[in-house]
């Protein structure tokens, strides 16, 4: 199994604890509504595009930095629900070592 899947927002709120402002400030100076900064740090809102060039200008590490924690985020997700039921289906490596069909396309 992967690593365990960790929120965006985990990050964005220990970012904002080191800096000492709150959520609402950080808002203020992203101009979006607060409870879009409060759903992000409790996990309860993934970040979008507009989110992520916000936050990477903000923090001065560019959008793909915010976007590619939210995707390892749900790919980890992902892993943990399904990825064992995943690895059994068959791959494209399985389906050519199988014999061809007869009554297939004719020369």
């Amino acid at each position: 199994m992967g690593r365990k899947a960790v929120h965006p927002g985990k990050h964005l709120a220990k970012q904002l604890h080191e800096l000492e402002i709150s959520a609402a400030e950080l808002a203020r100076q992203l101009q979006v509504p607060t409870n879009r900064i409060t759903e992000i740090m409790n996990g309860e809102r993934a970040l979008t595009g507009d989110s992520a060039l916000r936050l990477g200008h903000f923090f001065g590490t560019g959008a793909e930095f915010w976007l590619n924690m939210q995707k390892l985020y749900e790919l980890r997700l992902a892993e943990e629900k399904s990825g064992a039921a995943i690895k059994t289906l068959p791959t494209r490596a399985d389906m050519q070592k199988k014999p061809a069909k007869s009554g297939g396309a004719r020369a």
